[in-house]
């Protein structure tokens, strides 16, 4: 076997292999958020600790210290955004994420794969068995089908063979193919505290920024009126 017979075999074999590891490892923790309230107190308690000619004391309005006192308009809420990360919708997430984060200061996003129903994604697993199969065959058939109790191959598999590169290199780009579509769900689902605001799997569409800014700003006024009435009855 010269070395472009070597290439052309090798070649889709390390890029299999490679979606492989990738299909079945599992995602890297989430980095551990820094402690911001001990930051502050550290950063209050260096202030205190020098002296008065160093820095000249500064004067803080009311309205400043109700603001630090209250936190931010999103604090202690959750905006989910659930979204298709085989169809390439990660860059829409990352942009709702940082146009939240920014319009509802202290707000926390979180961002996850819509996954496809259970029948599918045991297909999608199914897919890169089935194409080592064919091409472990189409290399080696001659040593499995004895394994297996076959003595003379089938006839399909001198169809097969007879044209062993274009085999090989159909297999691997159709079992991409299927593999996408079916990990593909098309979902962009964003949800509020658990409570679903836009769906593009009803809407058919992406929800626009100014759109989904304010539909989470209502919903963030109704729950803080809600809790505030709330909180009058005894």
């Amino acid at each position: 076997m010269d070395r472009a017979q070597i290439l052309l075999f090798g070649l889709p074999l390390f890029l299999l292999f490679t979606d492989l590891l990738h299909l079945f490892t599992p995602p890297p923790p989430p980095p551990p958020k820094p402690s911001h309230p001990h930051h502050h107190h550290d950063h209050h308690q260096q202030q205190h600790e020098r002296s008065p000619a160093d820095h000249p004391e500064t004067l803080e309005f009311p309205s400043q210290k109700a603001a630090v006192g209250i936190g931010g308009i999103g604090l202690g809420n959750t905006v989910k955004i659930d979204f298709c990360s085989s169809c390439s919708y990660k860059g829409n997430a990352v942009t709702m994420n940082k146009m939240l984060e920014t319009s509802f200061p202290g707000i926390e996003v979180v961002l996850a794969n819509y996954p496809p129903p259970f029948p599918k994604r045991l297909l999608s697993k199914l897919v890169p068995v089935a194409q080592i199969g064919v091409m472990g065959i189409v290399i080696a058939g001659e040593q499995i089908f004895p394994m297996l109790g076959v003595m003379t191959p089938p006839p399909w598999y001198y169809s097969l063979r007879a044209n062993k590169f274009g085999t090989i290199a159909s297999t691997w780009l159709l079992g991409n193919v299927v593999q996408s579509f079916l990990q593909s769900t098309g979902a962009f689902e964003v949800y509020l505290n658990d409570e679903l605001v836009f769906s593009k799997l009803k809407e058919g569409r992406f929800p626009g920024e100014v759109e989904l800014k304010e539909t989470v700003g209502r919903q963030l006024a109704s729950s803080r009126i809600t809790d505030g009435v709330g909180g009058l009855w005894p």
